[in-house]
């Protein structure tokens, strides 16, 4: 089945390959994820979110919230990586497996009053779990780098092209929050220099796959023609990548992004090109479905008469 439109525009044929499809399991690792968070924010609210000696539940929040965002986000796009049933059973399961171990750590850990991480007052059986850790997150990293190096094997024709190409960048953007990742590992603490902080290099990385594939997904149906459709995702993708430089670069010179100066606000412009980009996808998308809805509307109105 397909829809044809104005020659201007491109045809658009059934998206034969659906978002989640057959990721159930990723799809509940990844809400137990903000399930904990939720209960985590209740205790907070309870009793305040230190843990001494090192224990934060304000981290623990944020984590099992962002791991909860990553799996999701990737039990959407596993189905297009076009891999064997072999080798997506060995990744999802992979993942799934990984991100159980990053959440009870994290929680469990942060309860107890000890830095899961980087602690100073863990006893050995502390870090020995310290150390799995470090090597349950390095696992994360080599499947994201197999993940992308899947996704740059895809030969065209694809079925979800933009969708495709707004993925290939936010491999990128992880590609560089993974080496923030590492970072910490190796130095085991997440600060360098007076006040750089490598643990929001991490996440902003990370939200690329987000932030990325959610304006490719915006404008796949779009009736624009293809040309634009490549621009809006090639600049908004670009304009963030170079974003994600900028904050590394101020990170590596062990400064923080929030101060005023060249790279933060090279930063500040580079994110706003991006969001224009995405809004503008945003009403693509809207401006697409309006005349569907116009049409149910008058079938609806026709049908009581």
């Amino acid at each position: 089945m397909s829809m044809k439109v104005d020659s201007n525009y491109m045809t658009f044929s059934e998206r034969s390959i659906k978002l989640f499809k057959g990721e159930k399991a990723l799809v509940i690792t990844g809400i137990m994820g903000f399930i904990l968070a939720f209960f985590i924010k209740i205790v907070i609210f309870a009793r305040g979110p230190i843990v001494l000696p090192e224990g934060s539940l304000e981290d623990v929040f944020s984590f099992n919230a962002a791991i909860g965002c990553f799996i999701l986000s990737i039990a959407a796009i596993l189905p297009l990586a076009r891999l064997s049933n072999r080798k997506r059973k060995f990744v999802r399961w992979s993942f799934v497996i990984a991100s159980l171990y990053s959440y009870s750590i994290e929680t469990i850990q942060n309860v107890r009053g000890l830095n899961p991480r980087f602690s100073q007052s863990a006893a050995v059986g502390d870090q020995i779990a310290g150390l799995v850790f470090a090597l349950v997150s390095l696992t994360i990293v080599i499947l994201g780098l197999m993940l992308m190096i899947q996704f740059f094997r895809i030969k065209t024709p694809f079925e979800r092209p933009w969708l495709l190409l707004g993925t290939r960048y936010a491999f990128l953007s992880i590609l560089l929050a993974n080496a923030a990742g590492v970072s910490m590992i190796t130095l085991q603490d997440r600060y360098i220099g007076d006040s750089g902080n490598f643990i929001l290099l991490h996440g902003i990385g990370f939200h690329a796959l987000q932030t990325l594939i959610i304006p490719a997904w915006l404008v796949e149906k779009a009736q624009v023609h293809e040309k634009n459709k490549k621009r809006l995702v090639h600049y908004g993708s670009l304009a963030w990548m170079i974003s994600i430089l900028f904050i590394g670069f101020q990170t590596a010179l062990g400064r923080t992004v929030f101060e005023l100066s060249i790279f933060p606000i090279l930063t500040a412009i580079f994110l706003l090109i991006w969001l224009g980009t995405a809004l503008a996808a945003g009403i693509l998308h809207i401006r697409n479905k309006w005349p569907m809805i116009n049409l149910k509307q008058d079938t609806q109105k026709k049908a009581e008469g």
